[in-house]
């Protein structure tokens, strides 16, 4: 066994299924957490004998247990503002249940506020293949604004949406966005990234605001969202229209009540044209990179450095090309973050993108040596063997979301199958050396689902089903899930701290619905966790583990769809729990599972009599 002796456990897991990613004790069927720290890691028989009389035992019920999972590029801290006024169409199977979702909702919401679909899916995942045209929006809400956001290519608008909006006949095009309008001259409610999609986030900035205080319950319940998923930590990897510090209040409030869920480093991101040397010479005079505690801490600058630097990721539209200006930008900009020894990332989509920043970055090293700061690439989708080559030399990282599996049908129609078989080379880049990390870039395109990137970067498929990558391109599981919890401890600077179950490490740790390793490969989508713990607390509890995590105050303001099931849709879970509704003689008045009739936020177990049955439910639904 590994200890730490002499010690008396907090909390013991004990006939548990535990991957470890530690090479040195790979597997293991018990742990002990004391101080937030896991103190040992082994057999039940060694590890009980750690427990005293104010142990906290629990018994996993040989589920999987894994390491708490890691998003190294999401935005969660501008997500949680705005995560209450979101329906959610996240794994949602057809367009019609989509509508379906929104017609209910427009009959709570009241005026004047907005019903909001923020990113999260693709067209591609519905059955019928399409979005829903302007009409049935119109249709479902005459009078209710409604937006919807697909991708980085284009927002839908209702004309009640319009009309709030204030977008008129004589609203003019902004840069590299279009306001599509009828013969008449009127907008139609489509808004076309061409390729700058800030006309569409620019749209989105128009609805109504939270109050703070509905702020601070909206981040509580995305962090439970991301717990229920298995997720302990994430890197903000920053975003627009968020303004530091002003934008930061909510979050450093939740953390300074001990209200976080989940640990969070940021990112700061520069906000205006030509004003970004400004910006981050302000900012190291603020806040240094590692300032903070293990839950909430600086990490340094982007994703955005310069905006002349930001191609743009809308597959629909030919690459755009940098400005000849980009070069001078960027390196007054990294010269600052290097001497002031902020590690930094970049967004690039284009290997020409990326070449031409390698080479900044490459001129600045040999003046300004980079070494060890930590650097990388954000997204990185095509680039090539010559360019990982470059960024390995330098001692940078890539991370890699799952976008593809959003958009990949659109890469195909422009680029063609050969070319989609490397977009991004994930395998090669671990191959040549590279730190790689995985994420998902949540929450305006890609959904903030782990399980979907984890399923993406073992099949190579879309969520329409498209089959990218043949299988040498491709990583198993253990690897994959690797990607989504060692190696991105890189990415915030805390490499040995966290990512494994292994004695010394922050004791965080998801419990499994099913087990990740055995279920067949489209399963994987369906996993959730049973059971989250952040620092030997538990964070998120269902089924037989509910009653260990905290209550959460309800989503605020009381008609929010967040209240209503909105949140990542889960169709094989969903299906449990409409057998468990229509067949128990208990129904909702059931002490022990009443908590999932009606409830699209829970999950049924997997073995329900067994874990259920044990808390003493006698109608044995199942």
């Amino acid at each position: 066994m590994n200890a730490v002796p002499p010690v008396k456990a907090e909390m013991i897991v004990r006939n548990a299924r535990i991957t470890t990613l530690d090479r040195q004790k790979p597997q293991a069927t018990a742990l002990a957490i004391a101080e937030g720290r896991f103190v040992a890691v082994g057999t039940d028989e060694e590890v009980m004998a750690l427990a005293g009389a104010g142990t906290q035992v629990i018994d996993a019920g040989q589920r999987r247990l894994i390491p708490g999972l890691i998003d190294s590029h999401i935005h969660v801290i501008r997500g949680g503002l705005n995560y209450n006024l979101e329906l959610r169409w996240d794994g949602v199977p057809s367009l019609a249940d989509a509508m379906r979702m929104l017609r209910e909702q427009v009959a709570r919401t009241p005026a004047p506020q907005w019903i909001r679909v923020v990113g999260g899916f693709s067209e591609w995942q519905f059955a019928e293949r399409r979005l829903p045209t302007l009409d049935e929006l119109n249709a479902a809400a005459p009078d209710t604004p409604v937006f919807i956001l697909h991708l980085y290519d284009r927002a839908l608008l209702n004309a009640a949406a319009l009309r709030a909006a204030g977008y008129t006949r004589d609203t003019p095009n902004p840069p590299g966005g279009w306001i599509v309008k009828d013969h008449r001259g009127e907008p139609t409610g489509l808004l076309l990234a061409e390729p700058n999609a800030l006309l569409l986030y620019s749209a989105l900035a128009k609805g109504p605001k939270l109050p703070v205080e509905y702020q601070k319950n909206s981040t509580r319940h995305f962090m439970r969202e991301l717990n229920r998923l298995g997720v302990t930590s994430v890197v903000d990897a920053g975003g627009g229209f968020q303004n530091y510090p002003d934008d930061y209040q909510v979050i450093e409030d939740l953390h300074a009540a001990g209200e976080l869920t989940l640990r969070i480093a940021y990112n700061l991101f520069t906000q205006k044209p030509k004003e970004e040397v400004a910006d981050f010479t302000k900012w190291a005079t603020m806040v240094k990179p590692g300032q903070g505690d293990a839950m909430y801490r600086h990490n340094g600058a982007g994703e955005m450095l310069v905006f002349s630097a930001a191609d743009f990721e809308d597959f629909r539209q030919p690459r755009p090309e940098l400005p000849p200006g980009m070069e001078p930008d960027l390196e007054a900009v990294v010269r600052v973050l290097v001497a002031n020894r902020w590690p930094f990332r970049l967004h690039a989509t284009y290997d020409e993108s990326i070449a031409r920043a390698l080479s900044v970055f490459e001129k600045v090293d040999a003046e300004l040596p980079f070494d060890g700061l930590h650097w990388f690439f954000d997204h990185a989708e095509t680039v090539s063997d010559r360019n990982i080559a470059r960024i390995a030399r330098l001692g940078g990282g890539i991370a890699i979301q799952h976008r593809m599996s959003y958009q990949g049908e659109y890469f195909i129609e422009r680029y063609g199958t050969k070319a989609v078989e490397r977009t991004p080379p994930y395998k090669r880049m671990l191959e040549m050396g590279v730190h790689v990390g995985a994420g998902t870039d949540a929450t305006r395109v890609a959904s903030y689902d782990p399980w979907n990137a984890l399923w993406w970067l073992t099949t190579g498929k879309t969520v329409g089903g498209t089959r990218m990558y043949p299988p040498a391109h491709l990583v198993d599981r253990e690897t994959a899930l690797g990607l989504y919890t060692k190696a991105n401890a890189w990415f915030s600077n805390e490499e040995g701290a966290k990512g494994q179950i292994k004695v010394g490490q922050l004791a965080d740790f998801a419990l499994l619905s099913a087990d990740y390793f055995s279920v067949p490969e489209d399963q994987i989508r369906q996993l959730v966790s049973v059971l989250t713990v952040v620092g030997g607390k538990p964070v998120y509890g269902d089924d037989a583990f509910k009653p260990l995590a905290p209550i959460l105050p309800p989503a605020m303001p009381d008609w929010s769809p967040v209240n209503f099931g909105s949140g990542y849709f889960k169709p094989d879970r969903e299906a449990l729990h409409a057998k468990a509704q229509a067949s128990c003689g208990c129904a909702s008045s059931c002490q022990v599972h009443g908590h999932a009739h009606g409830r699209a936020d829970t999950t049924a177990t997997d073995d329900p009599r067994g874990f259920w049955g044990a808390l003493g439910c006698s109608c044995w639904a199942f």
